[in-house]
């Protein structure tokens, strides 16, 4: 398992929805710190604090913090049909931030999975050998990812999905809450795979599948 450095880097929560919450456990199950949060909203109430930690400003922040002491954790939800994670993610690489990879201490990683930057593993899950993840991608509770599956970036995982072993998953997909899909399997880029169903086939880009029925029509996040 790879996972970029984070105990040098003072940390700094981006966000703070519910899956910053989640993210923030997290960090203090692992004994990291983190100094402070940037959200435009908060900062527009005039809310100082946050879950106990100091309310730094709005985006405008990161202009101000040292992207070689500084290390950013994206606590934005990936929901379907929004590019706001990855945007949010790109444009602070571009400033030269790195996101360390989190990951729960109750998740059990395999040694010879690969982590890229920004991925995030969260309670409960089980990532099995030869499996890896693509950046800023979301491991949700209790979700499985079996034997030699390639995730790619920006791909979330939700809470107990399960993917059977060498399945490929494309840029942007999503697989929903407690879906199945079987061993081998391609989801396309940007494909919608919905909570609870069980996925048998291949499915293509831009496609949603509902149950066991994928339908062709347009999903946003680009």
């Amino acid at each position: 398992m790879t996972t970029p450095p984070s105990g040098s880097l003072k940390l700094v929560m981006l966000g703070a929805g519910g899956h910053a919450k989640v993210l923030l456990s997290l960090a203090i199950a692992r004994g990291l710190e983190v100094q402070g949060v940037c959200d435009p909203e908060l900062h527009r109430l005039g809310v100082v604090e946050w879950r106990g930690i100091r309310v730094l400003g709005g985006d405008e922040v990161l202009e101000q913090l040292d992207c070689a002491r500084v290390g950013l954790i994206n606590g934005i939800g990936q929901v379907v049909g929004s590019s706001l994670r990855q945007t949010i993610y790109e444009r602070a690489v571009d400033k030269g931030f790195r996101f360390p990879t989190l990951v729960h201490p109750t998740a059990f990683v395999d040694g010879s999975a690969v982590l890229a930057e920004g991925v995030q593993v969260m309670a409960g899950v089980v990532i099995q050998p030869d499996a890896s993840l693509g950046c800023n991608t979301i491991v949700n509770t209790r979700a499985s990812v079996d034997h030699d599956c390639r995730v790619a970036a920006h791909v979330h995982i939700a809470p107990g999905a399960t993917l059977c072993g060498n399945v490929q998953v494309a840029t942007c997909a999503f697989v929903g809450a407690g879906a199945t899909v079987i061993q081998g399997l391609v989801i396309g880029e940007y494909a919608v795979v919905g909570a609870g169903a069980v996925m048998v086939r291949d499915l293509p880009a831009r496609s949603i599948l509902l149950g066991q029925t994928a339908r062709s029509r347009p999903v946003s996040g680009e």
